[in-house]
């Protein structure tokens, strides 16, 4: 396999050629017509939740095997999404019964293997296997965010969001908004204060006073959710920073996957905002943590 070579990125802080007004601006904008749209359906609650989360999932899957493709990994595009989606769907569905799920994700790793074995270079072959598996499995974690509505137990009497959403609801808005919030402070203090590099050969614009800003905002922001849902506001001590790090995990995981692509973005399907798995990324490890967090609650059925 030949690997297209990378673009050498710069390595100093040196500011975007956005201003900090257009890119304020662009994130208002998102989140005008985002987080409404997002409260809605968490009102509507099943099945549109879940044929949402299905349909960001189908379209990051789309754009992940695009960024391997440009990055030199042949991979199984169609085969590797379909693994995706039932994947997740698997996690809506068989939300209580971890086996069913297990065999449905054992099924596309085969399935996969056995396309790559029609590869008349073994070595060509293999690579193949493994990126269809990746690609698959790294969106189908959006798959937690159903885990979370289907078994997050239920809010306790007098808990301010019970009258609106149940549990699982309520906790998927708890990480949607940690994460929102993390993103939100970690780019306001980095623009501010940032000085120190975070990972300068992943994402040269990030910063450690961007984190730390964004630890500070996630811990404040998720005080106020884990209230609305009946918690106790101290748990945003652990929830927090708990959310915040994997959030930073995943937006570094995806600009690893766009730096070895060469791309800025992972498409141009949002104007101006780069693609869905742009906008996801931050989610697809948060999910796996806030659930994590429940279970060291027994707080999941």
């Amino acid at each position: 396999m030949e690997r297209r070579s990378t673009t050498p990125w710069p390595t100093t802080l040196a500011a975007p050629a956005a201003s900090a007004a257009e890119v304020l601006r662009e994130r208002i904008t998102v989140a005008a017509v985002g987080i409404p749209a997002l409260l809605i359906v968490l009102l509507l609650g099943q099945p549109w939740l879940g044929l949402l989360i299905l349909g960001v999932a189908g379209l990051a899957a789309y754009e992940t095997f695009e960024l391997l493709r440009q990055a030199g990994y042949a991979s199984q595009p169609m085969i590797g999404t379909a693994i995706c989606l039932l994947a997740v769907a698997a996690a809506w569905v068989f939300a209580d019964r971890a086996g069913e799920s297990a065999m449905i994700i054992a099924v596309g790793v085969i399935a996969a293997a056995v396309a790559a074995f029609l590869r008349p270079d073994p070595f060509a072959g293999f690579q193949s296997w493994l990126a269809t598996t990746f690609g698959a499995l790294y969106v189908a974690l959006l798959g937690f965010l159903l885990l979370l509505v289907e078994n997050g137990r239920g809010l306790p009497d007098g808990a301010p969001l019970a009258a609106w959403l149940d549990g699982g609801r309520a906790w998927l808005l708890i990480a949607v908004f940690g994460v929102w919030a993390f993103d939100t402070g970690a780019y306001a203090a980095g623009r501010t204060w940032g000085r120190h590099p975070l990972a300068r050969h992943l994402s040269p614009h990030k910063t450690l006073e961007g984190v730390a800003g964004g630890l500070v905002a996630v811990t404040v922001v998720s005080a106020v959710t884990l209230w609305g849902a009946g918690q106790t506001p101290a748990g945003a001590i652990i929830l927090g920073p708990l959310i915040g790090l994997a959030a930073q995990a995943g937006d570094l995981a995806e600009s690893m996957l766009k730096r070895a692509a060469s791309a800025k973005d992972s498409s141009d399907l949002i104007p101006g905002h780069g693609g869905l798995l742009d906008r996801v990324d931050s989610l697809l490890f948060a999910g796996p943590a806030v659930y994590f967090y429940l279970l060291t609650l027994g707080a999941v059925r």
